[in-house]
């Protein structure tokens, strides 16, 4: 057997993500962009002291198709670390990374425009050869795959939205294929792909993805001939493959976008990938903490003593980014003191309030023709909006209740 190729494998990067803080002084950068590239740091750190073989990136450098050129330097700058540390690095387009309008330039193009060495770009269906990474590993790389583009090339841009995502499947699929036939048995298979896999858990980004999207089927990733598959798009870790090989791995954003994915680890993976047997381990990276305690509810007689009693300490939150959630009727909107909560967590990075008041969620269903009238679906929706749930998190729950409810229409 061949000496096992040691790759770091990580993706959704988005270090041009800016949802909470203030500047830097001496950069003038976003500190929220800092915390991004910090943890690329982290990552371009791990590769060069652990000499890793192969860097895989695994798509959505920013989250935005048009970055700002301060963004790209920063981001290239980590780039060209590997590259002098020759070290082989796969940079997988994303749907971030990639403009809808045919023959637009994506955001990694310049790596491959300039012939950066080491550094490989991967925007095309294709199987990756050992002569062109320098390396005794196959790769087949399957960037973000959109609509308008299997469209134009079927010529179905006037089909049906759901025949032209069967249309992909069968396109992506077949063309997977293609490649593992093409490939050496006797060298190590790597897939790589931005992309969602049927099965996969979807953390705060679904909200984003609602919708109609390419989705890979699990018996194309779930080979016995491949022998790692790393996966960008979904940004909660995960492994869909438990032990089995092979490993069929998401290793989740490197850092928190937002409260959706506060209770998310957040990281990368270390994979030793031999012909019929990988090892690999997920790494944490040290990112900046969310706190999101249960929502508080205040009663009318001890108002901000009972607020006060369950926010977390002050010395839990140090640099954290926070959320207070408090409901309470509106009538006692005057009681509440936003300053003392503030100053009780002076020591948070920053501290987001929000306030849900009860009245309004009573008089809205009040106002409605009457509950018996409503459709469950509808009654759902009020249910969502009066407990203060994240519109994201109501929005995936709603689309998901709405299919329970039509199995059992159909099935009456």
């Amino acid at each position: 057997m061949t000496k096992p190729i040691h790759i770091l494998h990580f993706a959704d990067a988005h270090i041009d993500m800016v949802n909470h803080g203030r500047h830097d002084p001496q950069t003038g950068l976003p500190i929220r962009v800092l915390d991004f590239l910090a943890a690329l740091d982290q990552v371009v750190d791990t590769a060069v002291a652990e000499k890793v073989d192969l860097v895989l990136f695994a798509g959505d450098a920013y989250k935005d198709r048009n970055p700002q050129p301060t963004f790209q330097r920063e981001w290239g700058r980590r780039m060209m670390r590997l590259s002098q540390a020759g070290i082989p690095t796969l940079l997988l387009v994303g749907n971030h990374d990639v403009a809808p309008a045919t023959g637009r330039a994506h955001t990694l193009h310049e790596f491959s425009t300039l012939h950066v060495p080491h550094i490989h770009v991967a925007d095309t269906i294709r199987l990756w050869r050992p002569d062109e990474l320098g390396l005794p590993v196959q790769i087949i790389t399957v960037p973000w795959v959109s609509r308008s583009r299997v469209a134009r090339l079927l010529e179905t841009e006037s089909a049906p939205t759901a025949d032209v995502y069967e249309h992909m499947e069968e396109v992506v699929g077949d063309l997977v294929a293609r490649q593992i036939e093409a490939a050496d048995r006797h060298l190590p298979l790597i897939l790589t792909a931005h992309a969602s896999v049927q099965g996969a858990r979807y953390g705060s980004e679904r909200a984003v993805m609602l919708g109609h999207e390419l989705v890979l089927s699990g018996g194309l990733v779930n080979d016995n001939r491949l022998d790692y598959v790393a996966l960008g798009h979904i940004h909660q870790h995960q492994s869909l493959n438990g032990d089995a090989h092979p490993p069929i791995i998401y290793p989740g954003s490197i850092e928190r976008i937002d409260f959706g994915e506060a209770r998310e680890q957040k990281g990368f993976v270390l994979a030793q990938v031999s012909r019929g047997k990988t090892d690999w381990q997920f790494r944490e990276l040290q990112t900046r903490r969310f706190v999101d305690p249960e929502p508080i509810t205040p009663r009318a007689d001890h108002f901000m003593a009972d607020i006060l009693s369950q926010l977390p300490a002050a010395d839990a939150v140090t640099d954290a980014i926070c959320r207070i959630r408090l409901t309470y009727p509106a009538d006692l909107e005057t009681l509440l003191d936003e300053k003392a909560i503030h100053d009780h967590l002076s020591a948070a990075f920053e501290v987001h309030i929000r306030k849900h008041h009860l009245q309004e969620k009573r008089a809205r269903l009040g106002d409605a023709a009457g509950v018996e009238q409503l459709s469950p679906a509808e009654l759902l929706a009020i249910y969502w909006d009066a407990i203060g749930m994240d519109t994201a998190e109501a929005d995936v729950l709603q689309q998901m209740a709405g299919e329970v409810f039509t199995a059992v229409v159909e099935g009456q």
